[in-house]
């Protein structure tokens, strides 16, 4: 994946204590436009234990740790919108090969429920709330959408500025194989969901300041599966008129069941070094590069284990592959 210049705020994790959030005299990057993403990054933790996870599988139930490591971690979330008519329109768009993405379950043991199918066909003006069991089939789902909904963002962003005129070389485009049409051609080809230009700034404020623990890029360039399903998420919500801090908050929940062993580590440092609980942390804090980056991460990591806090935990992760 397309690495991400860091910036300049930071996450000062160490043996001796914790300080979250932008050093003094540090900027935070400015939230009007996915420009934000380019201010650079310098990240003040030691060279120390690798990044927990490797790329590898779907995602997976959440690692077999005791109830206080969960930190509250919830069993599902009401993301405040339904997905309409989001299935049939990626059908019609050829982002969706009916039979392959259907038998791409099956083959995995993981077979569309009744209202997963019928969501596809049909569409579905049922509220969404994603869970454990779910969250795969929404990833896939929110994967072709963001890469197939006609938006700002893939047009004139980062993934335009850093493709070399092959946006089909990143993972999250050349990596969409359950289409009937290629991934170059259904990119930003479709206006499923048109924004105004209030939502589409809101929309940018939110991408730019959420990331994922695969690399150090937000989500105003989704260059990775999980970048690009996150993408379309929050154009359905800013769709919907949700507010700036809704979809921050709904970002925080959804990575929870997208990569649940970082966030799972995410919110043991905010236990032990803060005394907040996982409903506590703020959400912002929770998904910014100081936190949930792969260089984030990485810190979150050593200080856990630096205080002996990590215990035996499996590597859990997502892939960038369907």
């Amino acid at each position: 994946m397309t690495r991400q210049p860091q910036r300049s705020e930071e996450i000062d994790v160490r043996a001796g204590g914790v300080e979250v959030g932008r050093r003094r005299g540090a900027e935070r990057p400015k939230a009007s436009g996915w420009g934000s993403w380019l201010v650079v990054v310098a990240v003040a933790v030691g060279i120390g234990l690798l990044v927990g996870f490797l790329v590898s599988g779907r995602p997976s139930d959440r690692p077999t740790m005791s109830t206080e490591q969960y930190m509250d971690l919830p069993e599902e979330f009401a993301l405040g919108v339904s997905l309409g008519e989001i299935g049939p329109e990626l059908l019609a768009a050829g982002a969706i090969d009916y039979a392959r993405f259907v038998d791409l379950y099956r083959s995995r043991g993981n077979a569309l429920t009744e209202s997963q199918l019928a969501a596809l066909v049909d569409g579905s003006d049922a509220p969404i709330v994603i869970d454990r069991d779910n969250a795969y089939f929404l990833l896939n789902l929110f994967w072709a959408f963001g890469l197939t909904n006609q938006n700002a963002l893939l047009e004139e962003g980062p993934m335009m500025a850093h493709s070399q005129g092959e946006v089909g070389r990143f993972a999250s485009t050349g990596g969409w194989t359950l289409g009937t049409r290629t991934p170059v051609d259904l990119y930003s080809s479709t206006p499923i969901v048109v924004l105004t230009p209030e939502q589409q700034a809101r929309l940018e404020e939110v991408a730019s300041g959420v990331y994922r623990p695969c690399c150090d890029n937000p989500t105003s360039f989704p260059d990775c599966n999980h970048g690009m399903a996150m993408l379309g998420l929050l154009e359905l919500m800013a769709s919907e008129n949700a507010t700036v801090d809704e979809m921050f908050l709904a970002a925080k929940h959804v990575n929870a069941f997208w990569f649940p062993q970082q966030t799972v580590e995410v919110a043991m440092l905010f236990r032990h070094a803060l005394g907040q609980d996982f409903s506590q942390a703020d959400a912002r804090e929770f998904v910014g590069f100081s936190m949930f980056s792969a260089s984030g991460f990485q810190g979150v990591h050593q200080w856990l284990a630096s205080n002996d806090l990590l215990g035996s935990t499996p590597g859990l992760g997502g892939s960038c592959g369907v």
